[in-house]
């Protein structure tokens, strides 16, 4: 069992695409999200990938099994020999058993779970003024971190919010928006942190306040590593 593997937790907008960078940084060790993976076993046309290719052309969703499937098929290549964290999933309760369940067979645990705390009342400006560069990830902010393409007096668009490292268009996500957060946040709290109470017999819970200055919310981030 000696592969450390993180669980980054917290709403959306609470700024774990911010800090994971240094984090995967510190731990020498990937970042693995659901959708990547997803996309990338498609393309691969692994066993998996092709059964969710099938769900997806058919219209239906990807069940929690598959997508389990996607993430035992990841942690095997050789960049997750050490450890590996995973950024939005688990999501349910379910998906949390799932997970342990498969890393069980492979001698694993889930080492640390740290959580991004945030008042929800904060996140609506933090989401709505949120702006994402596709392929890498990276995360704007029209108001806390604009791209320099972005004059601050416009209004926001495709056009003035360039990446500043390949100066492509950014994007908003469709569901960042004051309509959509609140039902986001209606399934995090009813659904997703309920996880941490499965995990708190372990003790490997920690919190950290990141209604703080993101340079602070990573210092305490890497303490805990």
């Amino acid at each position: 069992m000696g592969r450390e593997i993180l669980i980054l937790f917290g709403p959306p907008g609470a700024g774990k695409g911010s800090v994971s960078p240094q984090i995967v940084e510190k731990m020498k060790a990937p970042q693995l999200s659901t959708g990547d993976m997803l996309r990338a076993a498609v393309a691969a046309g692994t066993e998996t990938g092709k059964k969710a290719d099938e769900l997806m052309k058919a219209g239906a969703l990807v069940g929690d099994d598959v997508v389990i499937g996607i993430i035992e098929e990841r942690i095997a290549e050789e960049d997750c020999k050490t450890g590996f964290i995973l950024d939005g999933f688990p999501r349910t309760v379910e998906q949390a058993k799932a997970l342990d369940e498969m890393l069980k067979k492979h001698d694993d645990l889930v080492s640390k779970i740290i959580e991004l705390n945030v008042p929800d009342d904060l996140l609506v400006d933090r989401i709505c003024g949120r702006w994402i560069h596709k392929s890498s990830g990276r995360s704007y902010h029209v108001k806390n971190a604009p791209p320099k393409s972005y004059d601050g007096t416009s209004e926001p668009s495709a056009e003035n919010m360039k990446d500043d490292e390949t100066g492509e268009p950014l994007y908003q996500r469709p569901d960042d928006t004051k309509d959509a957060l609140p039902k986001r946040l209606e399934a995090y709290h009813g659904q997703t942190v309920p996880i941490l109470k499965h995990y708190e017999e372990r003790k490997i819970c920690f919190q950290v306040n990141a209604n703080q200055e993101i340079a602070l919310v990573c210092e305490d981030c890497l303490k805990l590593l």
